[in-house]
């Protein structure tokens, strides 16, 4: 029978009192233990061998802990770090708690406090990777149906993209998927447990979209009855996902630009500056240099936004694709009985007015087969409603609008 691998803890600090007394107390516990003089040391350590958790000394000579846990997060090193200080300093802890240490011992560390903070750290990383894998089993992002080469470009440059921190601006018409492009560079990323928020900048008026953004004060403007806290504080650790970026005003875009220069935000009729964590993805379906010659967005934000550009090619460039998605797309929305029900053409009433192929644009053709699909259940729940919505999991009131927006009746 073998043994369980035995959990890393690495010790940072440039007192060789603290490491030994804190080697002795956790190898009796029963880790391997690890030790570092210097902050140097101990991002050369890391860069070679794995570590479960970490104790980390604010004041040391040379790289302080500060600067040792900023370079751990910018690198993508998530596992839990205790910093240690000694003396206790409130503004110290509450600036490591915001760089995400998971908490903050004075010197010489109580041992009872000592052993629970590490056993409560290891059972929450032990909790977050086993989310992880489960949101991977379970994950409901929809793949990047294609096989030709336009697609698979496109995959190897997300791949490659996602796990860096860099900017992405997604263009291409409406319709071609270029939410999935970013949802895509979100689930590959180091930020995938953190949130993935979207704004429309199309959808919210130019009056209203800087507090969506960067949130409001109570009595900031007439209507704000309480504190907002907007966009870009939500997707904090995460990714915020800017969909028709040129659309936005440029009062907005101005801000927008601030925000990305400094990584801090002030809510509307707010003073105090909030520093935010945030990889920014954008997407448009408009020619920005043409906004930009034409003096409507600006060239400094264009060229923020667009570190990395990724162009989704319309469905007619890449036709070789259209018998995948279908199918593909068919299965998603019905399963087996829609395509034996097409393949049969059992429901003759209900059949396209043309086979995939005939569909230039993938809107059009996502629509078609919905709304072939909702004629489908219709029809075999003799046109109960209630029943209807239920066996394909949508509430009955958004059946009524997917019915009148195709017009469907008995």
């Amino acid at each position: 029978m073998s043994r369980p691998t035995k959990l890393k803890i690495l010790l940072t600090d440039d007192e060789s009192s603290i490491r030994k007394a804190l080697r002795e107390i956790l190898e009796y516990e029963n880790y391997e233990v690890f030790e570092a003089g210097s902050g140097m040391e101990c991002l050369e350590l890391i860069g070679r061998q794995n570590v479960d958790l970490m104790f980390l000394d604010i004041k040391m000579q040379g790289m302080d802990g500060m600067e040792v846990l900023e370079k751990l997060r910018e690198q993508g090193f998530d596992f839990p770090v205790i910093m240690l200080s000694g003396h206790g300093n409130i503004d110290a802890a509450v600036q490591a708690t915001r760089l995400g240490a998971f908490d903050f011992l004075q010197k010489p560390p109580d041992l009872n406090r000592l052993l629970i903070s590490v056993r409560n750290a290891l059972e929450k990383q032990s909790l977050i990777l086993e989310n992880k894998k489960m949101r991977r089993r379970i994950s409901r992002v929809t793949e990047i149906i294609g096989e030709t080469d336009l697609i698979k470009n496109i995959r190897k440059t997300i791949r490659k993209v996602a796990p860096t921190d860099a900017r992405v601006l997604i263009t291409g018409e409406n319709g071609t998927g270029k939410e999935l492009v970013a949802r895509w560079l979100h689930e590959y990323s180091r930020r995938n447990n953190g949130p993935f928020v979207e704004v429309n900048c199309a959808a919210i008026p130019a009056d209203l979209l800087e507090s969506e953004l960067f949130g409001h004060e109570k009595g900031a403007f007439t209507g704000a009855a309480g504190r907002r806290i907007g966009k870009f504080e939500q997707a904090d650790g995460g990714t915020l996902f800017l969909d028709e970026i040129g659309d936005m005003s440029p009062a907005s875009q101005a801000k927008v630009l601030r925000a990305l220069q400094e990584n801090t935000i002030t809510r509307v009729g707010g003073s105090e500056s909030i520093k935010v964590d945030v990889r920014v993805l954008s997407a448009t379906n408009k020619d920005l240099k043409e906004e930009i010659a034409e003096h409507r967005f600006r060239e400094d934000l264009f060229h923020r936004l667009s570190v990395i550009p990724i162009h989704v090619p319309p469905l007619r460039e890449r036709r070789d694709d259209i018998e995948l998605l279908a199918r593909f797309f068919l299965e998603e929305l019905a399963g087996a009985d829609t395509i034996e029900m097409l393949a049969m053409s059992k429901l003759e009433t209900d059949q396209f007015d043309g086979m995939p192929a005939d569909y230039e644009d993938f809107q059009e053709f996502k629509e078609a087969s919905e709304n072939l699909f909702i004629k489908y259940h219709l029809h075999k729940n003799d046109w109960n409603i209630s029943q209807t919505a239920d066996k394909i999991g949508i509430q009955r009131s958004h059946l009524y609008n997917k019915m009148k927006k195709y017009q469907i009746e008995r």
